[in-house]
C-alpha cells in the first residue's frame, strides 16, 4: 500500500521557490539587485497577477491552442505553476549562467510545439516569436497593473522602467528586441492591436481550472476563489466580457480587502521550508550584504 503524502499545491511552489533563488550566485544574473525588477519580482501580489496573466495570455487562441494540446497542465496545474514559477525567479535572480539556461531549456521545449488551432483553423508554433510576445505582455502587464492596484507603490516612472527592463526576458526566448514594447501605455496599445483575440473552449475549460483548482483544502480553496475573483475584476472589460465573467462586487475588490487576501496566501507560503531562507537572500544581496 502506498503511504506516501501527496505534496500540497503550495509546497510544490515553495520548493520550486527555494530551489531558484541560489545560495551562492556566480554574478548579479540578467537585472542585478537595483533593478525595478528585482523589486517588483518579489511583491506578494504575484500570484494574483499570475492569474491575470493567465486569463489574458489564453484570449490567444493560437497560444492556448498550444498550452491545451502540448502540456500537462489539467492533470497537474500547480505543478506546471511551479515550474514557470521557478523560471521567473531563475530568471529574475538567478546567475547570468542559470538565468541562460532556463530559457534555453524553454526554447528547446518550444520546438516540439507545433499544430493546429481547432477554433480558428490556423496553424501555430510556440517558437513563433509574436505568440511569444503575446505571452510576454500578458504577463508584464498584468504585473504593472497588480502592482500598481494592490501591492507596494509603483511610481508610473518605475513602471515603465519595469517594461524596458523586462525586454530582455522577452529576448531570451526568442522575441527581437526591438519588437518588445518599453512603456506600459505601449504595452497596452500593443495588446489592444492584436485583433485574434477570443475566448475559446480551450481558453474557457483552461481559466475554469485556474479560478477552482483540484487539490486545495476547504480554507485555501475558498481564500483562491476570492482572489479569483479578483482577478477577473482587474481584467480590461473587453476580456472579461470574452469569457462572459460579470464584474465582482465592488467590496471584494477595495484594496485593503485584497491586501488582506493576498497576506493570508503568503503567511501561509512563508511558513513552509525554504521560502524564508530564499527571501533573505534575496534581500541582502539587494541591502548589498551579500
Amino acid at each position: 500500500m502506498d503511504t506516501a503524502r501527496r505534496v500540497s499545491p503550495l509546497e510544490a511552489l515553495a520548493k520550486a521557490y527555494g530551489r531558484a533563488v541560489p545560495e551562492h550566485p556566480a554574478d548579479d544574473g540578467l537585472f542585478g539587485p537595483h533593478s525595478v525588477v528585482w523589486r517588483i519580482n518579489r511583491d506578494r501580489v504575484f500570484p494574483l497577477a499570475g492569474m491575470r496573466s493567465l486569463m489574458l495570455q489564453a484570449l490567444h487562441p493560437l497560444a492556448m491552442a498550444g498550452v491545451a494540446q502540448h502540456s500537462t497542465w489539467k492533470d497537474d496545474p500547480f505543478g506546471r505553476l511551479a515550474a514557470t514559477s521557478s523560471y521567473l525567479v531563475t530568471t529574475t535572480y538567478g546567475d547570468t549562467e542559470s538565468a541562460l539556461a532556463a530559457a534555453a531549456w524553454v526554447r528547446k521545449v518550444h520546438t516540439r510545439v507545433r499544430g493546429t488551432d481547432p477554433a480558428t483553423g490556423l496553424p501555430y508554433s510556440a517558437e513563433d516569436p509574436d505568440l511569444l510576445l503575446w505571452v510576454h505582455a500578458g504577463m508584464v502587464e498584468s504585473i504593472v497593473t497588480v502592482v500598481q492596484r494592490y501591492g507596494r507603490p509603483l511610481e508610473p516612472a518605475d513602471a515603465d522602467r519595469y517594461v524596458a527592463e523586462m525586454v530582455r526576458f522577452a529576448e531570451i526566448v526568442g522575441v527581437p528586441r526591438e519588437d518588445v514594447p518599453t512603456t506600459v501605455d505601449a504595452l497596452r496599445r500593443y495588446i489592444e492591436s492584436v485583433e485574434l483575440r477570443q475566448a475559446t473552449p480551450a481558453a474557457k475549460e483552461a481559466i475554469a481550472i485556474v479560478l477552482d483548482p483540484p487539490d486545495l483544502d476547504d480554507d485555501m480553496r475558498d481564500l483562491w476563489r476570492d482572489l479569483g475573483q479578483v482577478a477577473v475584476g482587474t481584467l480590461p472589460d473587453w476580456a472579461r466580457e470574452m469569457y462572459g465573467f460579470a464584474a465582482p462586487p465592488p467590496a471584494l475588490m477595495e484594496r485593503e480587502r485584497v491586501r488582506q487576501l493576498l497576506g493570508a496566501l503568503d503567511l501561509a507560503f512563508e511558513s513552509l521550508p525554504g521560502v524564508i531562507e530564499a527571501r533573505q537572500r534575496i534581500e541582502l544581496r539587494i541591502r548589498g550584504v551579500a
